[in-house]
């Protein structure tokens, strides 16, 4: 509806022969069957968008007070407390320091490479879904165009079998019918593209927080105790 709604404001503002009074489901008729591929699009997006703001912002928690009660732990020897306490919080950070815990007793190497191990993975899950955001934010414009060649192409059909004299009305109509798909699918493909970038952005932060726990978790072990 929204987007439906700024194609609206866009014709009836910047066309003058545009029927003021044309509605949003007329507009979206008038727009052919191209606009229910680009439809789609934007409420998958607008779908995997809120799924993965969910799921990174879960993640994205402050592993300070954490960090601090898991040293405690791990200091006083109480390694099972220090497991117990990692699989009460579902973060990837717990996840990667759980891991690091249970290698306890290990070389240093093998500890850093469990860790590692368990921080690759958690990065994939973070990451999944983004390259179809990213994905939808190309092929909605590119969608767009299509329905806009073939709203042309239809367009200059009608022309060709008018007889006589083309009336400006007749042909201004045409094209800007055709055109409806090219700003809906420009519009869905600029939001998913700042919505992949901003998940992106929100991904790193958290791919900073778990290295710079995992190296902090590492200095632990080294301490002389």
């Amino acid at each position: 509806m929204i987007l439906a709604q700024i194609i609206t404001d866009a014709v009836t503002d910047t066309n003058p022969v545009a029927d003021q009074s044309l509605s949003v489901i007329d507009l979206a008729i008038a727009g052919g069957p191209m606009m229910i591929p680009i439809a789609l699009l934007s409420v998958v997006a607008i779908y995997l968008f809120v799924e993965r703001l969910l799921v990174i912002n879960k993640a994205n928690q402050d592993p300070d007070a954490f960090m601090t009660k898991v040293k405690g732990l791990v200091l006083k020897g109480d390694i099972s407390g220090a497991k117990m306490l990692c699989s009460q919080n579902d973060t990837p950070i717990s996840r990667m320091i759980e891991k690091g815990i249970s290698r306890i007793g290990s070389p240093l190497k093998n500890i850093e490479a469990s860790i590692e191990n368990v921080g690759k993975i958690e990065v994939f899950k973070l990451e999944k879904n983004l390259s179809a955001i990213a994905t939808i934010s190309g092929t909605a414009p590119m969608m767009g165009f299509l329905g806009t060649v073939i709203g042309m192409v239809k367009a200059f059909i009608g022309i060709a079998q008018q007889e006589g004299s083309v009336s400006p009305k007749l042909l201004s109509s045409g094209i800007y019918v055709a055109m409806i798909t090219t700003v809906a699918g420009l519009i869905v493909g600029i939001i998913a593209y700042l919505a992949y970038n901003f998940l992106v952005t929100r991904v790193q932060k958290v791919i900073h927080k778990m290295e710079y726990t995992s190296i902090d978790f590492i200095d632990l072990l080294q301490e002389p105790r």
